[in-house]
Order: C-alpha cells, then sequence, then structure tokens
C-alpha cells in the first residue's frame, strides 16, 4: 500500500488531463477508444449517454457524501479495499484485472480518488480515462507515454507502507 503524503496533495487536486465544462462537450472524442470512468457520476453520466464504460471504478460516495446516482451495469464486478489517501495494493490488482478482462466495475471499499494513477499505468494506449474534479466539470487522459510517466512520477513519490504484505 501507498500513502499520499502531503506535500503533492495540492498537486494532484489540479486535473490530470484535459479538463471540460461537462461530459457533453467531450463525448465526440470517445469514439473508437476504450473509455475508463473513475467516480460515480461521471459513471453514471456516461451510462445515461449511451456510453458503457470499458472499466469503472466508484465508491458509493460523491464528494465524499453518499451518491445518490450509484450507477448499476450488467457487467463482472470486482470489490477492492482502498483506504482514503491510499493506493492499495488491492486496487491496483483489481485496476489490472478489469483491464485485461473488460468489461467490469470495481467497486471501492473506501475511496477511489486516487485510481486514475494506477488506471493509467494499467490501461492500454490510446484508451480515454475519464474522472469528475469537483465543481469544475470533467477530466479527460488520454493513456500515453506521457500520461504513463506522469503517473510513475506522482507514485514514486508516495510513502510505502511497511506493513507486511501491504509493499
Amino acid at each position: 500500500m501507498r500513502r499520499l503524503p502531503d506535500d503533492i496533495r495540492s498537486e494532484l487536486k489540479k486535473p490530470f488531463g484535459d479538463l471540460y465544462p461537462s461530459l457533453t462537450a467531450l463525448l465526440p472524442l470517445l469514439a473508437g477508444h476504450a473509455v475508463y470512468s473513475v467516480g460515480d457520476v461521471v459513471t453514471h453520466h456516461l451510462i445515461q449517454a449511451g456510453i458503457t464504460p470499458d472499466v469503472a471504478i466508484i465508491d458509493g460516495h460523491t464528494m465524499r457524501a453518499p451518491c445518490t446516482r450509484v450507477p448499476r451495469l450488467p457487467v463482472r464486478t470486482l470489490p477492492a479495499r482502498n483506504p482514503p489517501g491510499t493506493i492499495s495494493d488491492e486496487l491496483v490488482l483489481a485496476i489490472r484485472d478489469a483491464v485485461a478482462d473488460p468489461p467490469a466495475m470495481i467497486v471501492v471499499e473506501g475511496e477511489e480518488d486516487l485510481a486514475v494513477i494506477p488506471l493509467v499505468l494499467a490501461a492500454p494506449t490510446g484508451a480515454m480515462i475519464l474522472y469528475g474534479q469537483p465543481g469544475e466539470g470533467v477530466v479527460l487522459r488520454r493513456v500515453d507515454g506521457k500520461a504513463r510517466k506522469a503517473a510513475r512520477s506522482f507514485l514514486s513519490r508516495f510513502i510505502a507502507d511497511g506493513t507486511p504484505g501491504n509493499r
């Protein structure tokens, strides 16, 4: 397990991709690409727009409050525990499993906010990852070498938990 250090929290509050005011504005860009979503609201809006994400990662909350629009998909569901402010080994393994055999939905017990980082590392080149930017819109991150380099850089700055089995 890796914990988010305080010194990069503000960096991770900035969009890790291109910010759009709404999902509608970026829908045309998704055609022909694998689509991955992180967050209940973004996933819900994708489904409402007729797009089933190849992989969806949800936690039943939005902005730390219970989400009233928890998406339901008729796909394989994978559970993963991921405490707030962390990227757990369990989440990373669930992401790898889901990406290897889509479609799938990962239901996180805890928090899915940081799942974009390991998702960028696991997703194929050209995939489109969407997540909500609270109060601002939707972030679209195209998976490419630049995105992977940035994700690896962020992850390298996380603090490794020394608990046996969580390295």
